[in-house]
């Protein structure tokens, strides 16, 4: 079987779609990465303290801690997810130009890659989404009131 630059041409034409939406995984799977590098961080600072602190302010870091191990697996689920996503992603463009170039019938596979690739795109998405509001329901569980001035 011999292929012809137009049909190589064709055939990128084809991919170039699911290609831009590796991009906007990528990108997502950034924002993840970055969310569990703020979490990790925050938790070894504050394992940190409950080493060197009186021991007297150790259930306000526990509790804090309480709530970042929870986001931290969260996090990890939505970047398997997305991963999974890129993955899928990746074997979609893989069989469109393997079956437009040896012109064998992939429809089937590639429809249901690509269907399994936004479910899980749809999960990170939403995983994400428990994440943050579980961040911010911490946030107002934990705040302070404010000193009344005279």
């Amino acid at each position: 079987m011999e292929i012809q630059v137009g049909d190589i041409g064709h055939i990128i034409q084809l991919s170039v779609a699911p290609v831009f939406l590796l991009t906007g995984v990528g990108t997502n799977l950034m924002v993840l990465t970055n969310r569990l590098g703020r979490i990790t961080d925050r938790s070894r600072v504050l394992e940190e303290k409950l080493r060197t602190v009186d021991p007297i302010h150790h259930p306000d870091l526990k509790a804090e801690l309480v709530t970042l191990y929870p986001r931290a697996h969260l996090i990890n689920r939505a970047i398997t997810l997305s991963t999974a996503c890129a993955l899928m992603v990746s074997l979609v463009i893989i069989s469109l130009f393997i079956g437009d170039a040896l012109s064998i019938e992939l429809s089937k596979f590639i429809a249901t890659f690509f269907v399994l690739a936004m479910l899980c795109l749809v999960g990170s998405f939403l995983v994400l989404l428990r994440e943050i509001l579980k961040a911010t329901t911490s946030l107002y569980e934990r705040r302070i009131e404010p000193i009344a001035r005279p």
